[in-house]
């Protein structure tokens, strides 16, 4: 019994220090980094009054949907989009080679019209079913427009009423294209030719799928937070990661020994829990996420510190070690539940209440509390068992207890 336990022991904490070796340097940089960690571009964007449209919370609102959508479909890694009081909206683009074409997709207000020679707007691109970039051909460059039911309709009265004449095709005011129609065209689709490249074909099909903008919106600051500055965030943060890692383990030995190096062993498998199921969410590593992670490390690290205590505490009592450390879990349960019950609701409101980069350190912080409930609970327990029961060290300071003595006698216990 005693040397199947030490062997179980061995096996778990040699496979789990195997597997962080192995695992954590990958884990750790394949997940995405948010815009203060690689670099990119910020961007503060202002809506103005116009005669056609003011600027209300209804607007803007609108506006950040149709920026976020136009943001996604560029394809870019976890876009950061969010208001700055009443009409400023912050868009923070991660990673981005060519800030100046991003930035004139998401700033266009995308307003485009259908004109007779007579200068009416006979369609919007309300009336605009789905837009998509291709190629011909001849191979030129174009967007494929399909319109709605009554866009159909009012483009096949527009072409219909003007064969033989030119209608104007306009972005933003600006011309695109001013066709010839030679005859009606009634199958509710149509195509926009000028485009140089397949690339901004595919920008302005962006930019007609999402809509446009319902106010002015004015680009009032762009800044790029180059790779270097990016790097030397990545570095302090690494650096503060070993640091807060390397103090906690050396807290742990120095006061618990061999609970404590279980304890160690324990957060090896807590961390690779954690890298890997922020890699399964896809979620973005931003500086206040990072953070979050070596916050919840030290409150990992904290249920360990209350089973511990109360270990001692039992066996100040005259238990045995076995006995001790079963009431020492049993009694810290509810201590750990508690109080880590209370950091998650407050995760919880921190996510939906949050934006940006304080959703980011909401998630790593919530999953982490989570993952510490669970490897205090069950993988500490499991391997401090498997050490007591193994019997390689009966003196219980090797466990960071003392000696019991009462009245003035010591007693021993197996």
């Amino acid at each position: 019994m005693r040397k199947n336990s030490f062997i179980k022991l061995l096996v778990t904490v040699l496979a789990i220090i195997g597997l962080f070796i192995a695992f954590v340097s990958p884990l750790a940089y394949s997940i995405r980094q948010g815009l203060d960690l690689q670099g990119g571009t910020h961007v503060v964007l202002e809506a103005e009054d116009t005669p056609e449209a003011t600027v209300n919370e209804d607007a803007m609102q609108r506006v950040v949907k149709i920026m976020e959508k136009r943001v996604n479909e560029l394809g870019l890694t976890e876009p950061i989009i969010q208001r700055q009081g009443s009409r400023r909206i912050i868009v923070e683009l991660p990673g981005i080679k060519d800030p100046d074409k991003a930035i004139q997709v998401i700033g266009k207000t995308a307003m485009l019209e259908f004109k007779d020679e007579a200068g009416n707007t006979v369609l919007t691109g309300t009336d605009l079913k789905d837009a998509k970039e291709q190629t011909d051909q001849q191979n030129q460059n174009l967007v494929a427009l399909e319109f709605s039911d009554e866009g159909g309709r009012k483009f096949a009265d527009l072409t219909t009423k003007n064969v033989g004449k030119r209608i104007a095709i306009l972005l933003d005011g600006e011309v695109l294209t001013a066709p010839n129609v030679k005859e009606p065209i009634t199958g509710g689709k149509a195509v926009i030719t000028g485009s140089r490249t397949l690339e901004e074909a595919h920008n302005l099909a962006i930019l007609l799928r999402s809509g446009s903008l319902p106010v002015k919106v004015n680009i009032i600051e762009t800044r790029t937070v180059g790779p270097t500055l990016g790097q030397d965030s990545k570095d302090k943060s690494e650096f503060a990661f070993m640091i807060g890692i390397g103090a906690v383990v050396l807290f742990m030995l120095l006061f618990y020994r061999l609970s404590g190096f279980i304890a160690d062993i324990s957060l090896m498998a807590y961390v690779l829990m954690l890298l890997f199921l922020l890699k399964v969410l896809d979620a973005t590593l931003t500086l206040p996420g990072v953070a979050g992670i070596i916050l919840s490390i030290g409150m990992a690290v904290d249920a360990n510190v209350l089973i511990f205590e109360h270990f001692k505490e039992e066996y100040r009592n005259g238990k045995s070690l076995r006995l001790s450390m079963d009431a020492g879990f049993k009694r810290a349960f509810t201590t750990i539940f508690d109080s880590n019950i209370t950091t998650i609701i407050a995760a919880v409101v921190l996510f939906f209440f949050g934006t940006g980069s304080i959703r980011g350190f909401a998630v790593t912080l919530g999953l982490g509390v989570v993952l510490s409930m669970f490897t205090a609970i069950t993988l500490t327990q499991f391997m401090l068992k498997l050490l007591i029961g193994a019997n390689v060290l009966k003196n219980p300071f090797a466990y960071g207890a003392k000696a019991n003595v009462q009245e003035g006698t010591v007693t021993k216990h197996a």
